[in-house]
C-alpha cells in the first residue's frame, strides 16, 4: 500500500463514529443504517454520510434487499485490519491491561462467547486459544500463530481444512487480541474454520441479529474434553 492509500484509509478510520460503526459490524452481519446510527450514537443523517464514505472507501459493502439497504464489512481483510488496529494499544503484555469499560447492561453471554467477524471471541475463545498454546497445537509467531504438526493432526481430526485455510487471502492463524478479555483468541482463516466446525457440530448456536452466541451442552462437553 503506497503512502496516499494508507493516508486515505487512516482518515476513514480516524473518526470515532466511523470506528464504532466498523466495530459493530465485526460480527459479519448485515445491518441497516438506523441500527448503525444507534450503535454509533449519531443522527441518521450523520450516519448516512459516514456510511457513504466507508462504502466509497472500500471498507463497507452495501446490499439492497427490496426497498431496504444493509451494510456489512467489505471483506475478511478489512476485518483483520480493524482487529489488528484494535490490538495496537495493548502492548507486549496484554494480560496486565484491564478490559475497556462496557455498558452496565452488557449481558454476561456476550462476554462469554460471541463472534468477532467470522471467528469465535470472548472468554471461551481466549480459553480455547490458551489451551491450544499449552498443548502446543499452536505456537506464538510474532503477532500471529503457527500451527504445529501436532496441531495439524488435531485440527484435521475436527475436520478443519487447513489446506483451504492456507489458500485464503488473509492471515492464516491470527493472534487477535480480544476486545473485552484483552488476551489473544485465534482469528484469521483457521479461526474462521474452527467456528464453522463449532456451528456444524452443534457446539455453538448463533443468535439472530446479535454477536453473542450460545455454547450448547454438547459444546460445553466437547470444549472441556478437547481444551480442558
Amino acid at each position: 500500500m503506497d503512502d496516499p492509500e494508507l493516508s486515505r484509509v487512516a482518515r476513514l478510520l480516524a473518526d470515532p463514529a466511523r470506528a464504532r460503526i466498523l466495530r459493530t459490524l465485526l460480527d459479519g452481519t448485515l445491518r441497516p443504517a438506523g441500527e448503525l446510527a444507534f450503535a454509533a450514537s449519531i443522527s441518521a443523517q450523520s450516519a448516512s454520510a459516514h456510511l457513504a464514505k466507508l462504502t466509497a472507501g472500500g471498507l463497507l459493502a452495501l446490499e439492497a434487499q427490496g426497498r431496504h439497504r444493509y451494510f456489512r464489512i467489505a471483506s475478511p481483510q478489512v476485518a483483520d485490519a480493524i482487529e489488528a488496529l484494535g490490538s495496537l494499544g495493548v502492548g507486549s503484555r496484554p494480560r496486565e491491561v484491564r478490559p475497556p469499560p462496557l455498558p452496565k447492561a452488557t449481558p454476561p453471554q456476550f462476554l462469554q462467547a460471541r463472534t468477532c467477524y467470522d471467528h469465535l471471541a470472548g472468554e471461551m475463545a481466549v480459553r480455547v486459544c490458551e489451551s491450544m498454546l499449552k498443548a502446543r497445537w499452536i505456537v506464538a509467531q510474532g503477532r500471529d500463530f503457527r500451527v504445529t504438526r501436532l496441531g495439524e493432526e488435531k485440527l484435521a481430526a475436527l475436520d478443519v481444512d487447513l489446506a483451504l485455510a492456507r489458500q485464503a487471502r488473509r492471515a492464516f492463524a491470527h493472534a487477535c487480541v480480544d476486545l473485552t478479555q484483552r488476551r489473544a483468541h485465534l482469528g484469521g482463516a483457521v479461526g474462521a474454520a474452527l467456528l464453522k466446525t463449532y456451528i456444524g457440530r452443534g457446539w455453538v448456536l448463533r443468535l439472530p441479529r446479535s454477536r453473542a452466541v450460545t455454547v450448547t451442552p454438547r459444546g460445553n462437553e466437547a470444549f472441556a474434553r478437547l481444551f480442558g
